[in-house]
């Protein structure tokens, strides 16, 4: 498997993992500049070369996937017999560089209702590397030409059409994704904010509407729903930046993607 291809496999699980690269080589080594080997939570692909050198290296890497640590770090090699390793003796003579990057799990966003609001925050989401999730009851919102914009999309998008029961959804989204409520429907909304605090392995839970639509809602989940109110105070509304007030779609697409980036910043992924 290449290494690019060991990538995308880590992504695919939502699996942290390391990319080691040998960068620079002096003398005898085994292997040149540019050798690449992906450290995954228990499996590797590729090689730097075998010995002490792969074997911290790996074990380097797990240690920073642990501790999700972000920057990348080098290190450094001699490869003689004078040198005491914790992995055993390397005497080709020369001396490597080894790069570690870290390969962070993608955040995770899930956008229900793909209306004109939600279609605009999906173009600018769509420029982050994520896994960017769109949900709606309505097949003609989710057409191949609608949806062509986001055609050259850096994030992965995942689209999902739900006519019936769009909150069984949020059983199926990865660990962490954020949520954001903004169908159609009020009943809609309602149903899938009360799955949403059902559902404990989400993140931000974000609503859109109006103050006086968020009273009728918390009243509802407070006493139909059985919710505590810690509980429904994990829903954020009305959701974006304050301070940003204009109500065309593409100005409220802005504000609330600039609001879940900050919400990005304070997260720990």
């Amino acid at each position: 498997m290449t290494w690019v291809a060991a990538v995308a496999r880590l992504r695919a699980r939502r699996e942290s993992g390391v990319l080691v690269t040998v960068t620079t080589v002096r003398g005898h080594a085994p292997r040149d500049a540019g050798a690449k080997l992906v450290v995954g939570q228990t499996e590797t692909w590729g090689s730097i070369g075998g010995g002490n050198v792969e074997a911290v290296a790996i074990d380097r890497a797990r240690e920073m996937s642990a501790v999700s640590k972000k920057e990348p770090e080098l290190l450094d090699f001699a490869l003689n017999d004078k040198v005491t390793n914790r992995h055993g003796v390397q005497c080709c003579g020369g001396t490597v560089s080894v790069l570690l990057e870290p390969l962070p799990v993608v955040r995770a966003v899930a956008i229900f209702g793909v209306g004109h609001v939600g279609l605009e925050l999906a173009r600018i989401l769509a420029r982050q590397d994520l896994d960017l999730h769109l949900v709606d009851s309505r097949s003609d919102l989710l057409t191949e030409d609608r949806l062509g914009v986001l055609a050259d999309a850096v994030a992965q998008v995942h689209v999902h059409h739900t006519p019936l029961l769009p909150e069984e959804v949020l059983t199926e989204l990865p660990p962490g994704t954020h949520v954001l409520v903004m169908t159609h429907d009020h009943a809609e909304d309602a149903a899938l904010c009360d799955a949403a605090l059902r559902t404990p392995h989400l993140g931000s839970i974000g609503l859109i509407g109006s103050a006086a639509k968020w009273v009728r809602f918390r009243k509802r989940l407070l006493t139909e729903g059985g919710h505590h109110e810690a509980a429904v105070d994990r829903i954020r509304t009305p959701i974006g930046m304050t301070e940003i007030t204009g109500k065309e779609p593409a100005t409220i697409a802005v504000s609330v993607a600039a609001d879940l980036l900050r919400t990005f910043e304070r997260d720990v992924p």
